[in-house]
């Protein structure tokens, strides 16, 4: 026997028996093995990659699920040190530019800073092509734009884009408008509204195309309803419609007090949704219904406002839903749009779907039938000191994830930039009180913090096959603040001045100084820079994020106009409106708080990147997301800044982001959160970049038009690859 063990495999089996014996030991060990193997698969759960996007991204935020995710790997952690510019191209037009770019077939397509419609060589930048949509219809402001929408017809698709309350469809290969779809190329998103609330309803975010169905929300004034609706892709012809402020009689109106819907609007969806193309489940996480800040005339929780909703794709109905905030009246819209994950839980694998809200919480549940995975607590919440305003008494919070941002401003929170600064906030917090994110109603200043703005924003969340999910985050603390409408110190406010501060006011401020860091500009001594009729002509149809008030009366315009202008006559004042027609209170304005210096006036971080692992509900790590070099010369350890667009991560291990507002474009180690390159922006990259394959060569490209922040916005493309 032991002759038969020799270090050649040839002289191992020298007999018929062996022989046999030999195949009989190494079929039981296979079985045996197979049988190993066959037992864990089925005992441990499989992961499944996200859909993600791959040579092409044809889809806002890389595809239906929102996921933000390539499978591309060409740029990775070995070699995006090597990272460049390879291309740059000038729109020639300037606003604020939040465009998620797609490329599809290696033309990029481009929504301009005033919606613009361009296509470009996606490897060299050269132009192909522009669609104007003002030759076709005469529409005079830009709106905030965040992508395109591509559907394959077959032929050479089609590109479907928007500006004001038109929905365009173009010819992807020529530009040219698809006659076919809707009246001579577009459809009108007003047709079904009121004639005087026709033009006031536009898309600022795309939607997705299931099946045959063009699904998109809408934005709307915070006195018009919203709604979620699908068009025929095709023909443009309205197929279903779902009301997110339910009407009277509907599923969710007992959630609002008796006549609430002759004076409430809103509950729309502006940030975006996410579908479910195997199970055709759309996900929509909606906005407060209106007015944002008074609701005294919406008792209630009122549904479907700030929920995250799953509709029947095919009909619209509604399968389940989930309220992340109850009666809202601080405008904590849901601002981001949803995530569809597979993660682990329980030892199992688990179809899911994340939300993220302005507080910088994270919920998540199961994408069928909409339970929670980890619990959800009812916490108490501060009570309104205002008589005829009535609070919830709880607000939803999350046992996991854990929030990704400070709930709330406290002495650990005062600045530490200078030691007025400092100062500074000690007293302010002594003055004005911090209550976290639900401030009670009132007539006297208080901290919000989170803010206004985030926690988490439209740009959205990056999610990979491992379960990980990455998002930005704003640690930005604000003022908020009610006032009379009607009465101050007991006289009767003038005409024009209680139209202003029912309809201007909450951007411009009751002082009218408004928030310029925040895109709402000064009216102060207005008469000194505009004249009347310009004045009246940009009430009239708005600009920028300023909506139009048309609907409003000539002589109510006209009063706001006398009122700006300090000429409104104490004849006006007997010009009073009904009682029902007006809101007793309004909120004074945006306003952020900041220091002398203009930081925000909290300790930081003030930005953050972060990596949260959903298989397990906890936060795998967390970076300052941003740099103020001035400050980093002073010794202050980063900071982070305020940020606006989101992240892309891709199988090459690596993350891109700009959305900062030091106008740098950085990559990170998506395992530590390691910064492995900077670039230099000619301007801010405020949008979410896109990642795609022209030529056989990966690039990223980002748009880069600086925010609202900014005094001075562009609008210039620039596209990353690796050296040749």
């Amino acid at each position: 026997m032991n002759r038969l063990i020799t270090s050649s495999p040839h002289h191992l089996i020298t007999s018929k028996y062996m022989r046999r014996r030999f195949i009989h030991i190494t079929l039981q060990t296979l079985t045996i093995a197979l049988l190993v193997v066959l037992f864990y698969a089925c005992e441990r759960p499989v992961k499944k990659n996200v859909n993600g996007a791959g040579a092409d991204w044809s889809h806002y935020l890389g595809d239906p699920s929102s996921s933000q995710y390539s499978n591309l790997d060409q740029i990775n952690k070995d070699n995006v040190d090597q990272l460049e510019i390879a291309w740059t191209y000038v729109t020639g037009d300037s606003a604020v530019y939040q465009t998620n770019n797609l490329i599809i077939d290696g033309r990029l397509y481009t929504a301009s800073p005033h919606s613009k419609v361009m296509a470009l060589d996606g490897a060299t930048g050269k132009h192909l092509w522009t669609f104007n949509p003002n030759t076709v219809n005469d529409y005079d402001r830009n709106d905030d734009q965040r992508g395109l929408m591509y559907w394959d017809d077959g032929g050479n698709g089609r590109i479907l884009s928007m500006k004001g309350p038109y929905l365009y469809a173009l010819d992807a290969i020529t530009g040219e408008l698809i006659t076919s779809f809707g009246d001579d190329g577009a459809i009108h998103l007003g047709d079904g509204y009121d004639e005087s609330d026709r033009n006031r309803i536009f898309l600022n975010t795309s939607g997705y195309i299931y099946k045959d169905l063009l699904i998109i929300g809408a934005v709307v004034p915070e006195d018009v309803p919203g709604a979620i609706r699908a068009f025929d892709i095709r023909t443009g012809k309205q197929k279903w419609i779902f009301h997110p402020l339910p009407r009277p009689g509907e599923y969710g109106s007992e959630t609002y007090e008796e006549g609430y819907f002759e004076k409430t609007g809103g509950g729309s969806n502006w940030s975006g949704i996410a579908i479910d193309m195997e199970r055709g489940i759309v996900y929509v996480p909606t906005e407060s219904a209106g007015p944002d800040f008074y609701a005294g005339f919406r008792d209630g929780t009122n549904l479907f406002a700030n929920s995250l909703v799953a509709l029947d794709a095919n009909t619209g109905e509604r399968l389940w839903h989930q309220q992340l905030v109850h009666h809202d009246m601080w405008d904590m819209d849901l601002p981001t749009p949803p995530n569809l994950m597979t993660v682990e839980h329980n030892g199992k694998m688990v179809d899911i779907v994340a939300q993220g809200t302005k507080m910088g919480l994270l919920f998540v549940f199961d994408r069928v039938t909409g339970e929670p995975l980890w619990p959800i607590e009812e916490r108490p919440a501060p009570k309104s000191e205002i008589d005829g305003i009535t609070t919830w008494p709880t607000q939803p919070f999350p046992t996991k994830p854990p929030p990704l941002m400070r709930q709330k401003y406290t002495t650990d929170d005062y600045s530490t930039i200078s030691p007025k600064a400092f100062i500074m906030t000690v007293d302010r917090l002594n003055i004005s009180g911090s209550y976290g994110p639900f401030p009670p109603p009132s007539l006297k200043e208080s901290i919000i913090f989170p803010g206004f703005d985030g926690g988490m924003e439209w740009g959205g969340a990056a999610a990979d096959s491992d379960g990980i999910l990455y998002v930005n985050i704003n640690e930005i603390p604000w003022f908020y603040q009610l006032i009379p409408t009607a009465e101050s110190d007991g006289k009767v406010l003038l005409f024009g001045e209680r139209n202003y501060r029912i309809n201007c006011a909450a951007c411009h401020g009751a002082d009218l100084k408004g928030d310029p860091l925040g895109g709402f500009p000064s009216l102060y001594n207005l008469s000194k820079r505009f004249t009347q009729d310009s004045i009246m002509k940009k009430i009239e149809i708005g600009g920028g994020r300023m909506p139009g008030y048309h609907h409003l009366s000539n002589t109510r315009k006209q009063a706001i106009v006398d009122f700006l202008f300090g000429i409104e006559s104490e004849a006006n004042s007997r010009k009073k409106a009904k009682a029902e027609d007006f809101m007793p209170y309004n909120f004074r304005g945006f306003k952020r708080w900041s220091d002398d210096e203009g930081y925000p006036a909290i300790k930081p971080p003030w930005g953050t990147l972060n990596a949260v692992d959903l298989n397990t509900g906890t936060i795998k790590w967390k970076v300052p997301l941003g740099e103020y070099d001035e400050l980093t010369k002073r010794g202050i350890p980063v900071t982070g800044t305020e940020n606006y667009g989101g992240p892309v991560v891709t199988a090459g291990g690596v993350l891109f982001i700009g959305a900062t507002a030091d106008g740098k474009f950085r990559v990170f180690d998506k395992e530590t959160g390691e910064i492995l390159k900077v670039i230099d922006l000619p301007l801010d990259g405020n949008s979410t970049p896109s990642t795609y394959m022209a030529n056989g060569k990966q690039y990223v490209v980002i748009s880069a038009g600086n925010s609202k922040m900014k005094p001075v916005q562009g609008g210039t493309i620039v596209a990353f690859s690796l050296p040749d």
